[in-house]
């Protein structure tokens, strides 16, 4: 046999068999599936910050000494001491400088963001979820009792308590949609479980109403 990919038929206890080429001209290769990009996955050129909690927390890193108002950034600071006729100055970028991304880690050692690779590239970011994780959460809603590490968080929250509401058949009143579902999800279940436990028990009950009625002994009707 030639080795050009060519067969040639067999004959065999009288019938002729064509040997067949089992490769797939047109293999449909398995599609690779995308992996998902996992937060905090910055570029490695990236200059990577750690901060302290209490200056990644700091409201008042920079002070203006008239009215001693604290600023997170320097520019801030800059542009307020115009108001008071201060001498000011923004800092210019030059542009021929390619600017270096910078990245943050989450100062608590036992978080998966303390890791550089898994840095976090924002540094309002990185305080959201400072205090989301780690923080005290001393932000209260007055109608349900949540409490919120993030000042945003709780006014967001605050704008819709109590202003949806979401009736489960049982009576039950959920305030977010998340809830009721998953809790209708089980109510539908327990219900479906107590008609079926229902149908059974009244099968059971006829059967042995039918069995005592064959057992009476003679004479009773």
């Amino acid at each position: 046999m030639s080795g050009d990919g060519f067969s040639l038929p067999v004959s065999i206890g009288g019938f002729v068999h064509q040997e067949q080429n089992n490769t797939n001209p047109n293999p449909k290769s398995n599609p690779v599936k995308k992996k998902r990009n996992l937060p905090g996955n910055p570029d490695p050129d990236a200059e990577v910050i750690a901060l302290s909690p209490k200056t990644l927390m700091a409201t008042n890193r920079f002070i203006c000494e008239i009215c001693n108002k604290g600023f997170q950034r320097d520019q801030n600071l800059q542009l307020h001491r115009r108001g008071h006729n201060l001498p000011w100055k923004l800092k210019q970028r030059n542009n021929k400088e390619p600017v270096k991304k910078k990245v943050y880690i989450c100062p608590e050692k036992t978080c998966v963001h303390h890791d550089p690779s898994r840095a976090l590239g924002d540094l309002t970011g990185i305080k959201k979820h400072f205090s989301r994780k780690h923080g005290e959460k001393k932000w209260k809603c007055e109608k349900c009792s949540k409490k919120y590490a993030v000042q945003s968080d709780w006014k967001a929250h605050s704008k819709t308590c109590g202003t949806r509401e979401y009736k489960c058949d049982c009576g039950t009143l959920f305030s977010r949609k998340d809830s009721f579902i998953t809790h209708r999800a089980f109510c539908d279940a327990l219900a479906e479980e107590s008609a079926r436990f229902s149908s059974v028990a009244g099968a059971a009950t006829n059967l042995n109403f039918r069995n005592d009625v064959v057992n009476l002994p003679i004479g009773f009707g």
